[in-house]
């Protein structure tokens, strides 16, 4: 069993991680810039607590993130403190199609994986596509709106749960490079994905589907953000539905 650190443990996909680490018998700490029960302080912008969060341990496990360009600056700022301390496995999370479609964050995504593949520290690299809590939160921002608006896109969402079951696998292993990419079990659309969201939340807002210009929407219409091969997660959208909403899945 290892002493593993996750950054961005008390996320959407940390806390199912830091979870399945823990049952699987790793020492695990979670780096935060807050205060509290099971967490290391430490600060991804500033270094602070760093050093002493890396102290003796074997793996670092980065899932932290932000809609900003700050996640450059972190990534060159861990590279420089995981490498100082020999530490012998970094994991990092990104996301399937990134080198496909032309969006700012994505830029930004590309190059931290460019700046982890080119340091000296060994690595893994996994790639996943969006989260079903994605879909979720986007159907969800519409709220006051008189119509659903969906996207007319190609989509294979998948859980945390399952992100965090191979993030574990990952961990436990040995550096290794770029992964397969991993996807959910079903590759459908967003509009598909709206009008099953609405059934389960007993909305009766029409779903509107819509085509955009641009790159970035053919690029995902023509299905840039799915894995390729068997998707490996097992819970599909209406399992999450069913969570969420308390209804049949």
């Amino acid at each position: 069993m290892r002493t593993i650190l996750v950054t961005g443990g008390t996320g959407t996909v940390g806390r199912p991680t830091v979870e399945r680490l823990r049952r699987a018998g790793h020492e695990v700490r979670v780096l935060s810039r807050q205060r509290g029960p099971g967490l290391l302080t430490g600060d991804l912008s500033t270094g602070v607590g760093l050093q002493e969060a890396v102290y003796g341990v074997d793996t670092v496990v980065h899932l932290a993130t932000s809609r900003s360009h700050k996640d450059i600056a972190h990534m060159q700022r861990l590279l420089v403190v995981v490498g100082a301390a020999g530490i012998g496995h970094l994991v990092l999370i990104s996301i399937v199609g990134i080198d496909q479609i032309p969006m700012p964050y994505y830029r930004d995504k590309l190059e931290i994986e460019r700046l982890m593949t080119e340091s000296k520290v060994p690595y893994s690299l996994l790639r996943a596509t969006q989260f079903h809590n994605l879909v979720d939160e986007v159907l969800g921002a519409q709220r006051f709106l008189p119509v659903l608006l969906a996207p007319a896109v190609k989509i294979q969402p998948i859980a945390v749960e399952d992100v965090a079951v191979r993030l574990t696998e990952i961990a436990g292993g040995s550096p290794a490079g770029r992964l397969p990419d991993i996807g959910g079990p079903e590759q459908t659309n967003l509009p598909a994905l709206a009008r099953a969201w609405k059934q389960a939340k007993g909305s009766r807002r029409p779903v509107v589907p819509l085509r955009l210009p641009g790159k970035a929407f053919r690029a995902y219409a023509g299905g840039a953000a799915c894995a390729s091969g068997t998707g490996y997660g097992r819970r599909t959208f209406a399992d999450f539905l069913a969570d969420r909403f308390g209804v049949s899945a």
